[in-house]
């Protein structure tokens, strides 16, 4: 009896476990490890919350923070403006569309990469031959002006807007229509 108990006390008198101390020489203690993982998101938690405690004190930071936070929101909502506005003002909204027609393709490789960036996605702009880009704007130029004249001549609300003035064939579609079955059937439906 005294020689295992004597064994038994070397391996677990004094608080002490071999078996346990030999074991964790080649595997972790989970409980242990835990434990400092839980310190570590701890401390970690403490040095954030520091960075953070330090009030802002000034205008300006609480204007740069708002101004951080815009970019985002507004770019949606003038994307739905833009669907608004179409359906609500079409010819105005035509008439914008035609002015971002003349926008360079270069610049709109510059807005590309400014709003890739700020969203933390990689853009990778290639060269474009600008003198190229310059002459086709050019060359659009007289064709979206004359788009626009066109734009806003149909915008009259004046009486006889709709005349067709010199087009004899519009003219005679316009008092001549083509047959509509379903609206002579709703016509002599309200006459019987």
């Amino acid at each position: 009896m005294g020689l295992i108990s004597g064994f038994l006390s070397f391996l677990f008198g004094d608080g002490r476990n071999v078996v346990r101390e030999t074991a964790e020489v080649f595997r972790e203690n989970a409980e242990k490890g835990a434990e400092r993982d839980l310190s570590l998101q701890q401390q970690a938690m403490v040095q954030f919350g520091a960075e953070y405690a330090v009030p802002r004190k000034g205008g300006f930071d609480r204007f740069m923070d708002g101004l951080n936070r815009l970019p985002r929101p507004a770019l949606a909502l003038g994307t739905l403006a833009l669907f608004v506005a179409a359906m609500v003002d079409p010819l105005w909204f035509a008439v914008r569309m035609q002015g971002i027609a003349l926008v360079p393709e270069p610049l709109w490789w510059l807005l590309g990469v400014i709003v890739s960036f700020y969203f933390g996605a990689r853009h990778q702009a290639k060269m474009q031959d600008w003198q190229r880009e310059l002459s086709a704007t050019v060359r659009r130029a007289p064709v979206v002006a004359q788009n626009i004249a066109e734009l806003r001549h149909m915008r009259a609300k004046s009486v006889g807007a709709a005349d067709p003035g010199t087009d004899v064939t519009l003219a005679e579609h316009a008092l001549n229509p083509d047959e509509n079955r379903a609206l002579d059937d709703w016509r002599r439906a309200r006459t019987a």
